[in-house]
């Protein structure tokens, strides 16, 4: 692939450094020192396009690889409020997304057990639950992408939760998410479900940044020649 990386952070040199290992060629990068650099011209170079950059850019950074015909790949987080107007952005012109709060294959997994989990639990009223997250200092959203799928996944299937709230819940009806910032940490989610006689939990914990780049890698081989919008649960068959 001829990738165009919008975003050159630490995600963005992760996922272009595993991206030249597999024999990928990265012919545009874009940080906040060259953002006259990300037009038309310069990403019509690429097959597709993998965006981790800030909150307050990505829908613009979508919006040009759309117009631009390039299938974009996207994982930053803090801006889903405009997410159904990127989606129907790309259905109007006919171009391909994905965006994921979290690429790693591990935890479309744990995603998965999760919401497996909850609907079990929507016949076992005497069990609570909340989340818990841990991310290094320089995270700047809180609570993470990750926690808000994994909080919608359960508000989905237990109706005796109808929001979620990032501090302790106040209310029977509301899903704590509780969030630590600490270094180092790539991120660590637990979902825990507590009852008067025992705790059942489930967690993922991330060792580097390798597994949501090779994730991130992996949905952009995939979507090339695609059209419309997709998600992680599309790439992995799920």
């Amino acid at each position: 692939m001829k990738i165009a990386l919008i975003g050159y952070g630490k995600m963005g040199q992760a996922i272009e450094r595993l991206a030249t290992e597999q024999g990928h060629t990265v012919v545009l990068r874009i940080n906040v020192d060259n953002t006259a650099d990300l037009n038309r011209a310069n990403l019509r170079q690429a097959d597709v396009a993998i965006e981790f950059s800030q909150p307050e850019s990505a829908f613009a950074n979508i919006r040009s690889c759309l117009e631009a015909g390039v299938p974009v790949v996207s994982g930053t987080t803090g801006w889903l409020e405009r997410l159904p107007e990127a989606q129907t952005l790309c259905q109007q012109l006919g171009g391909a997304m994905i965006h994921a709060t979290n690429f790693s294959i591990g935890v479309n997994i744990f995603f998965a057990l999760n919401r497996f989990l909850a609907n079990m639990m929507e016949q076992q009223p005497q069990y609570d639950v909340h989340l818990r997250e841990i991310h290094h200092t320089q995270k700047l959203d809180a609570p993470s992408g990750t926690a808000i799928t994994l909080a919608e996944g359960i508000l989905k299937a237990l109706a005796r939760k109808n929001t979620w709230v990032n501090r302790s819940a106040a209310a029977p009806a509301e899903l704590s998410i509780l969030s630590e910032r600490t270094d180092p940490a790539p991120g660590t989610h637990e979902v825990i479900y507590r009852s008067p006689i025992d705790t059942i939990s489930i967690s993922h914990e991330a060792h580097s940044r390798d597994g949501f780049a090779l994730g991130a890698i992996a949905a952009a081989a995939w979507l090339i020649g695609k059209q419309g919008v997709f998600t992680m649960q599309d790439v992995l068959g799920f």
